[in-house]
């Protein structure tokens, strides 16, 4: 039971399919979920999206300037188990982000890179039912996003100009910055359940933002995911299970000055295949791809071709 129990691997926070949902999403191991008991833990989680495709009002356009963005986003992490109820977690987001973009008439190539915005979360489950041919295990979490990651790139929203007849550019201070400069709060809730050598696992997290950096809010945020799977390989040293994804989010409108940010709403689904592996009961891995199924943009943005998510976590 305790072998299959580490081979479903749920990531509450999951890399997220828009640079402004990358800010808020915070990777969360199920260790941090005290599904594994006391002790310490930790890892790296790892979210590579590219944007490559631009689209007006959910629509795609043309990209004349082949402008794009690849977001690269490394999450240190690092926890303690109270007991199996509860669970605590430090996150540390290591961002690198490479561009190219119209500016007017001209091309500009360019890379943003440093700290994110840390993050420390707490977990309760309130249910637990582990059985030899089923299980169901409930958790809720919360806590806080601390601005510790450079907003400067905001300060961009100042100086932007539409030049008539110039390409419109779908990347913006917004898009590049590596914090908020605010204070946000998470709240998410998860499940995971297994019939045998078959499961289901699921999530979900709200960001409930506060006004940041040079008047820019960044609009709450919903991010969800979840799909069926099976435990393909179980013996005594290891478990390797697949699983079908499917996620997604929904976005407003952020707000500058007090005026909406038009190019900021997004509401899309993903799907796409994780692998979950486990050894012993020290430690856990999982990779998956995701592909956009559905964007549904406001104005103008560049939005995401795919993204590859990967996560080790190590106990003590």
């Amino acid at each position: 039971m305790k072998l299959f129990g580490l081979s479903v691997i749920l990531t509450g926070a999951l890399v997220s399919p828009v640079v402004a949902c990358d800010l808020c999403a915070v990777y969360s191991a199920n260790e941090a979920r005290a599904e594994e008991g006391k002790g310490f833990f930790g890892g790296v989680a790892e979210q590579f999206t590219h944007f490559g495709t631009t689209q007006l009002d959910g629509r795609e356009v043309p990209n004349p300037t082949g402008q794009y963005l690849n977001s690269s986003i490394s999450q240190l992490f690092a926890g303690y188990n109270v007991n199996d109820r509860l669970g605590f977690q430090l996150n540390v987001p290591i961002i690198y982000r490479s561009f190219k973009r119209p500016v007017g008439f001209d091309v500009q190539y360019g890379t943003v890179s440093g700290l994110g915005d840390i993050s420390l979360l707490g977990n309760l489950v309130p249910y637990r039912h582990v059985g030899d041919d089923f299980s169901f295990i409930w958790s809720v979490d919360g806590g806080l996003k601390l601005p510790s990651g450079s907003p400067s790139r905001i300060k961009e929203e100042f100086v932007e100009v539409e030049i008539p007849g110039a390409p419109p550019s779908g990347i913006h201070g917004h898009d590049l910055t590596l914090g908020t400069g605010s204070i946000d709060g998470i709240v998410g809730t998860s499940f995971s359940t297994r019939w045998k050598r078959l499961f289901l696992t699921a999530s979900t997290q709200y960001a409930v933002r506060s006004e940041g950096s040079y008047e820019y809010k960044f609009a709450n945020d919903l991010t969800w995911w979840g799909g069926p799977g099976v435990t393909v390989l179980l013996n005594p040293k290891y478990t390797l299970a697949v699983q079908a994804v499917v996620s997604g989010e929904t976005k407003g409108l952020d707000t500058f000055q007090g005026q909406s940010a038009d190019d900021t709403g997004v509401t899309s689904v993903y799907l796409g295949p994780q692998i979950n592996f486990t050894w012993s009961d020290k430690l856990s891995a999982q990779a998956g791809v995701d592909v956009p199924m559905s964007i549904q943009n406001t104005s103008f943005q560049t939005v995401p071709n795919y993204r590859v998510r990967a996560g080790l976590t190590l106990r003590f």
